[in-house]
């Protein structure tokens, strides 16, 4: 098998494990209906199991567009192949999308939330701050990338690795998933946001394209800058690229913190002015 077609196929699993357990959970009289954020982060992490077994061996199963570009930073990964592997990534993720949809066909026009039609193909925030959460995609795919180098340089019993990752990603929705739903894959959100886009799925509702900058720009940053950060303090590495991320990311981190603590003098004072009225 080609690396194209392994990353394609391993991709179009994960899709369509992760994509199908938020269907069976948030369509409507599915019978896995409200069964919850733990079921949905397990099958998440078991869909990443499955896809690494399924084609680790003929492409390394970056399956992540974020893991690529991480990688290929740091010199594990050629710059050359990059290109073709999100390629295949993307593709296979709206193949995923689309077989999600075909699985779950007499629910979409039953089920009147146009959010919850949306959440089974994209991730959304829990509070909209575009910068905060992008904040948040860009710490969940640090720890990630970072995660699979730390699993890489060890020794595991042949066979035990994907279960080793899949373990990581269970963590990660976790214990930082609840603000975003935890995209960290751009071709993860983007490609089934782009099937939710075209497929006929009735009362669909908008594909909030305002929101999807955010699972794309900051997977691919924090991807890059685990990867830096790990060969930065794991092997002594100090490079100019890890220099001029941090700056970068000191700016991102002090811009969210700013940005919120202005929302909440500006709640404050509008709690105070409602006070002041009501006396």
């Amino acid at each position: 098998m080609s690396e194209f077609l392994a990353e394609l196929i391993g991709t179009m699993i994960l899709i369509i494990f992760g994509g199908g357990v938020v269907a069976g959970v948030v369509l409507k009289d599915s019978k896995a209906e409200g069964s919850g954020w733990v079921v949905i982060t397990i099958a998440w992490g078991l869909a990443v199991t499955m896809a690494v077994y399924a084609v680790g061996s003929f492409s390394g199963a970056h399956v992540n567009p974020a893991v690529t570009f991480g990688l290929a930073s740091v010199g594990e990964f050629p710059w050359s192949k990059v290109p073709m592997y999100i390629l295949a990534q993307m593709i296979g993720a709206i193949i995923g999308a689309v077989i999600v949809f075909l699985n779950y066909l007499p629910h979409w026009k039953i089920t009147e939330d146009q959010g919850a039609k949306l959440a089974v193909f994209s991730t959304g925030p829990a509070v909209r701050s575009p910068f905060s959460n992008l904040v948040s995609e860009i710490i969940g795919t640090a720890v990630l990338v970072m995660g699979l180098l730390f699993i890489g340089a060890n020794d595991f019993t042949d066979g035990l690795n994907p279960l080793i990752v899949g373990a990581l990603i269970i963590a990660i929705g976790m214990s930082l998933g609840g603000t975003t739903g935890y995209a960290i894959n751009p071709a993860r959100d983007l490609g089934p946001r782009i099937a939710h886009a075209f497929l006929p799925i009735p009362g669909k509702g908008s594909s909030d394209w305002s929101y999807a900058w955010v699972p794309v720009v900051g997977p691919i940053f924090g991807g890059i800058y685990g990867a830096v950060f790990y060969k930065a303090f794991f092997t002594s590495d100090y490079g100019l690229l890890f220099w001029g991320l941090s700056i970068v990311m000191a700016v991102i981190l002090i811009g969210a913190t700013s940005a919120e603590l202005k929302k909440g003098h500006t709640v404050a004072n509008e709690i105070e002015e409602t006070l002041v009225d009501d006396k």
